[in-house]
């Protein structure tokens, strides 16, 4: 079934972190981006915070053979803004942040897991999140993987571009701190569309190719 809005100028976002960040999952590189039209997630992206080498987290021996704890990534428990304004209609806070999984053996287990993720819903994928409708009947932007008990927010609440939201987490479908955002057509997600996005660099519109690395906000 084609999931395609047509011909949809991007919607244009501002960044919900700040400092360099590496985008994994691009659409500039493919559509959909996460290789499935599911839960609307066509023309989503994953922004991975860095430091100025590059770096998600320090390369230890676990990072080659086992898993790592959250909170040695550079990411974990960064602030979050929204990349919008607009009103908040769905708060969702609870899900346990993972530990971190970047090596193929590390992996295994996690991709073992994922029809338990997929069967949970929007709290198994996107963890603890956020959404914001734009306007009276939307677009709505999701920001996901949240940190658990980081969300400031509560549905109802009206938000302005660049306030802050949450903090960076790894819960839900992440292997590794960082945030997802996306734009849909609606919050039905069995049935939601994808739509296009790109985030606002001093006024022109960009949308980061696969791993490169861009200084946000």
């Amino acid at each position: 079934m084609d999931r395609s809005p047509g011909d949809v100028a991007p919607l244009v976002l501002g960044w919900p972190l700040r400092g360099f960040v590496m985008a994994r999952n691009s659409p500039a590189r493919r559509v959909p981006s996460h290789g499935t039209h599911l839960m609307g997630t066509t023309y989503s992206i994953d922004l991975i915070p860095v430091d100025a080498r590059g770096r998600a987290a320090p390369w230890t021996w676990r990072t080659a053979l086992a898993t790592e704890a959250p909170e040695e990534f550079v990411g974990f428990g960064a602030p979050v803004m929204a990349p919008c304004p607009g009103r908040v209609v769905i708060v969702h806070d609870g899900e346990p942040d993972h530990r971190a999984r970047r090596s193929q053996l590390a992996l295994i287990p996690y991709a073992l897991g994922q029809p338990r993720r997929l069967r949970a819903g929007a709290a198994g994928v996107a963890g603890n999140h956020i959404v914001i409708r734009i306007g009276g009947d939307g677009p709505f932007v999701l920001i996901a993987h949240l940190q658990q008990g980081s969300l400031t927010v509560s549905a109802g609440d009206m938000v302005h571009r660049g306030e802050p939201i949450a903090s960076c987490g790894n819960s839900g479908n992440s292997s590794q701190p960082h945030v997802h955002v996306q734009a849909t057509d609606t919050v039905q997600w069995d049935r939601a569309v994808g739509l296009p996005i790109a985030f606002d660099a001093a006024g022109n519109p960009v949308l980061p190719g696969e791993s490169q690395i861009i200084r946000a906000g």
